[in-house]
């Protein structure tokens, strides 16, 4: 019997953002496809026209890294909620973590505004 869309759905709608990613990752394996693909493939083309591999290297994906908290941590779990989406147990159990990976594969004038809120939040951040 296979599912209906709906089903799925409704199923995934249960789900915790954690397990939502363990869902993608499993995804990606079993089909041998990237989420990320199409956002990583489109930067390179645009940035050809520029000035060739300078260009490509500033907009290459990086991650952003939490590598300290600070004094202000209520404000730094915020900071993660609004990056990721998160909600408050998932993004204080990564604020907890630190330091941490809070998001992958962004680019980096996205990733340069994170990491600008987490270190206004109190938190050092790394873009890797």
């Amino acid at each position: 019997m296979a599912l209906t869309k709906e089903e799925i759905l409704d199923a995934i709608s249960e789900m915790s953002v954690i397990e939502i990613v363990d869902l993608i990752e499993a995804m990606e394996e079993k089909f041998g496809v990237s989420a990320a693909a199409p956002v990583a493939a489109a930067a390179p083309a645009v940035a050809a026209g520029d000035a060739g591999g300078e260009a490509e290297a500033d907009d290459a994906p990086v991650d952003i890294h939490l590598t300290e908290v600070g004094d202000k941590k209520v404000d730094v779990i915020k900071a993660v909620r609004a990056i990721t989406g998160l909600g408050l147990k998932d993004a204080k159990a990564l604020v907890d973590e630190a330091p941490s990976v809070i998001k992958e594969g962004v680019n980096r004038a996205e990733a340069d505004e994170h990491a600008k809120a987490l270190q206004d939040a109190g938190a050092t951040a790394e873009l890797k």
